[in-house]
């Protein structure tokens, strides 16, 4: 536990330094884009860092030694780049949310206003001329591009120290996780419009490549990998890592899925039910279809994603996908990835003080309130 609080200063540190750096060059052009930077650093502080963790651990579980202080026995130069790409997955999270919350208009990340209202609110605040929501939502997706050029940037400062095939080996993971994860999050914005031409018998299954996509391999499997590509990794260590990160990134995203229509807004730092309003079509749902009759399923069909939902129809929808065993056949299947990303770990040569870490994050993850 303490190596990871270790981590995370390390990379907080990281982003700092770095987002100070380029703020620099931002602030030189002139003190109005005193925003974008503002906005970038308030929206990577904090966070739960799972990304960096798991970068971290990827790297540990292929190039730690048992017994040893993970932090002070270590190459500096390795470490260091560890850090520096740790630090990229977060800055890269961060854009990937600032649009995610356009996207899906969503209004508040974290218990505070999303990128695309803190511009919108600039505007009004300021008596600009033209319409607040359309600059809001530009600016954002401007200051979305800017997080992700810097992901890349700060990225490649941290390879250079490595050798030539590590450092190429970390950039292609990096770089097949950003094409999977923007592929994964147009199939979720596919199925909130296209799902009433789809066949039943297949919306589980759509629903399931989402989660892969857009979450799963995005979330653990690729910060793993591009860890343990920064340490020099086998073949078969990297079979392992996917074969542990991928049914754990779904257990992941399904209590992900449930925290966004069960979670405490207190908690979660979004509103309770914001998934229904929004209309994700989660594999909750497609279940929750599967098991109810006609009438019932084309109340959850009419009401989901219906934004102007008052409480009392939230409350009556978490009813509906309660008794119909919707809840418990997701519970159950997250124990069920559990087991698989457990099992994956069991006689690998990933090192022992990396598997009871991940053996010890696999339950942080999947038995979260937020």
């Amino acid at each position: 536990m303490a190596d990871r609080f270790r981590l995370v200063d390390l990379v907080d540190a990281r982003i700092d330094e770095f987002i100070s750096d380029r703020s620099s060059i931002i602030l030189s052009i002139g003190p109005d884009l005193a925003p974008l930077t503002d906005f970038s650093r308030r929206f990577l502080s904090g966070g739960k860092r799972f990304r960096a963790l798991f970068c971290y651990w990827g790297w540990q579980s292929v190039a730690g030694r048992e017994g040893f202080d993970p932090f002070a026995d270590v190459s500096e130069t390795d470490l260091d780049s560890v850090v520096s790409a740790a630090a990229a997955l977060e800055i890269f999270h961060a854009a990937a949310l600032v649009h995610d919350d356009i996207i899906d208009n969503s209004d508040t990340r974290r218990g505070s206003p999303a990128a695309h209202r803190l511009f919108e609110s600039t505007h009004l605040e300021s008596g600009w001329a033209g319409d607040a929501d359309a600059f809001g939502r530009s600016s954002a997706i401007l200051l979305g591009d800017l997080l992700l050029g810097w992901s890349d940037e700060l990225l490649d400062v941290g390879l250079e120290p490595l050798g030539r095939d590590r450092a190429r080996a970390t950039r292609a993971e990096f770089m097949h996780m950003r094409t999977e994860v923007t592929a994964g999050q147009y199939l979720d914005i596919l199925e909130e419009q296209a799902w009433v031409r789809q066949q039943e018998s297949e919306m589980r299954s759509r629903a399931e490549r989402v989660i892969v996509y857009k979450s799963a391999k995005y979330s653990i499997q690729a910060p793993l990998l591009i860890g343990a590509a920064i340490g020099g990794s086998t073949l078969d260590q990297r079979a392992a890592l996917r074969d542990f990160g991928l049914p754990l990134g779904i257990a992941y995203q399904l209590r992900d899925d449930m925290l966004g229509v069960f979670g405490d807004s207190a908690v979660t730092g979004k509103p309770s039910g914001d998934d229904i309003r929004e209309g994700k079509r989660t594999v909750l749902v497609a279940l929750a279809r599967e098991r109810l009759a006609a009438g019932p399923r084309n109340v959850l069909d009419e009401l989901l994603g219906d934004p102007t939902l008052g409480d009392e129809q939230v409350r009556m929808l978490q009813r509906t996908l309660t008794e119909c065993g919707a809840v418990d056949a997701v519970e159950a299947l997250i124990e069920d990835q559990v087991s698989l990303a457990l099992a994956a770990l069991e006689g690998s040569t990933l090192t022992r003080a990396a598997i009871d870490e991940l053996t010890a994050l696999t339950k942080t993850v999947t038995r979260r309130s937020s």
